[in-house]
């Protein structure tokens, strides 16, 4: 156990931090590409008000739903990825809070998993659908739908928890200009505005808030162009 533990310590410290900011800033760019085009391309495409509507748009395009799954598998991946390249960087600062940071974005990962496997079972749903009514079939595939946006967007609390924790800490060191961390508090206060929002306040319109979600894509420019010099 002992032996694990050391070895894990010295694969860490042999990462610079100017190499686990560049491995965090590639994770978050990648991301930056594969949500979005699922989220704002493949599901308007496909996901309509009509549910019978909507499961002929799925049926006719299986090949462009499977895609916006394996998109957020990727950016699953590239969630864990960040987390443990950023715990890398931020652990000179603190480095029981960066591990403590890490986690979070870890729980909200899993989280994201567990919402993600709504979309995975509307995919096997379609792919039965000759033995199931058609109606019943719309039914199951806009619950499984809804129930995916909704637990993701549960998950969302914790991660703005996660980016309050993240930009805290960058506030706190001394080698990243302390801009970017009140830009990522900034994001944190205004994801978990929003997502609390939806919650229990759904008449109101939060969407105001959506420049706030920047902060974590700023924090990411300057780890690619910044970040990864340092030492």
């Amino acid at each position: 156990m002992e032996t694990i533990k050391t070895n894990n310590e010295i694969i860490t410290n042999q990462i610079s931090l100017g190499k686990a900011a560049l491995i965090s800033g590639l994770g978050l760019l990648l991301m930056a590409l594969t949500v979005p085009f699922a989220e704002f391309y493949i599901f308007p495409k496909l996901i309509s008000d009509d549910p019978t509507e909507t499961v002929n748009n799925i049926l006719s395009n299986k090949m462009l739903f499977t895609t916006s799954i394996f998109l957020h598998f990727i950016t699953l991946l590239c969630d864990i990825v960040v987390a443990w390249a950023l715990y890398i960087f931020l652990k000179p600062v603190m480095k029981s809070f960066s591990l403590l940071t890490a986690w979070f974005r870890l729980i909200y990962t899993a989280m994201y998993l567990v919402a993600l496997t709504n979309l995975i079972k509307i995919l096997n749903l379609v792919g039965i659908s000759a033995k199931a009514e058609h109606g019943e079939l719309a039914d199951s595939v806009m619950f499984y739908f809804s129930s995916f946006q909704l637990e993701w967007s549960f998950g969302l609390v914790i991660f703005g928890i996660y980016l309050l924790l993240l930009g805290y800490l960058v506030y706190k060191s001394s080698y990243v200009p302390n801009v970017f961390g009140i830009l990522l508090l900034i994001a944190g206060f205004g994801y978990l505005t929003h997502t609390l929002g939806t919650f229990f306040i759904p008449d109101w319109d939060l969407d105001f808030l959506f420049f706030t979600f920047f902060g974590e894509l700023i924090f990411m420019v300057w780890l690619l162009v910044k970040g990864r010099k340092l030492n």
